[in-house]
């Protein structure tokens, strides 16, 4: 049988959304891939919820791939380093501190934030390649190979990759930009819909290109 995979776009705390949209796509643990593009935290309620529903799957799922998106990188600055608090707190923080319970006290300790979802955050990859696909949080920068690209490319370029038709070689799989439908493109696919504003949780099954929402 055919591996499929399935990539899912940001989820930003919506913890619910997120099994909704388990529950509708079913994947084959033993068979299929589940690919996540990034940003699990911050904006929505549940950021401690969604990291636990990782976190399980990963017990089953031999296949599963986490890639870090831009709000992880915010929060490990944060956390680890005591960096760009500002930053991180009006991108949505404060509400992932909520959800685990956290003042910013305990933040500014280092304090209080479960062992395993750290370790979970802090070895979250930049990309995941196949052999048709690349998957990426928010884009690649056009004429730089994989190898070569920076992770502030990776977790934060928009419009110069966004507006860009250069070939790849490989179709890039990305979130990051909210968009109000799935962006279809021949050199990309972008699938954040804005689940956290008001839009859908998007998945894209491939090769088929059969597209979930919730």
């Amino acid at each position: 049988m055919t591996r499929r995979i399935f990539a899912i776009g940001d989820i930003h705390g919506c913890n619910h959304k997120l099994k909704q949209l388990l529950a509708r796509i079913r994947p084959d643990p033993l068979i299929d891939s589940v690919v996540f593009v990034g940003d699990y935290l911050d904006r929505g309620p549940d950021s401690r919820g969604v990291i636990e529903t990782l976190l399980d799957l990963k017990k089953t799922f031999p296949h599963l791939i986490c890639l870090r998106g831009n709000h992880e990188s915010m929060f490990l600055n944060y956390y680890l380093e005591g960096k760009d608090e500002q930053l991180y707190m009006i991108n949505g923080g404060g509400i992932t501190l909520n959800s685990y319970g956290l003042t910013l006290a305990d933040a500014r300790a280092g304090s209080g934030f479960p062992e395993d979802h750290l370790r979970f955050l802090a070895a979250l990859p930049f990309h995941h390649e196949t052999e048709a696909y690349i998957f990426v949080h928010a884009g690649l920068r056009p004429g730089i190979p994989l190898a070569g690209q920076s992770p502030e490319d990776l977790l934060w370029i928009r419009n110069e990759f966004i507006d860009s038709d250069w070939d790849f070689g490989k179709t890039v799989v990305f979130g990051h930009t909210p968009l109000r439908e799935p962006l279809f493109q021949e050199n990309k696919i972008g699938i954040d819909t804005g689940l956290v504003y008001g839009g859908r949780l998007t998945c894209i099954e491939l090769p088929s290109r059969m597209l979930f929402q919730v």
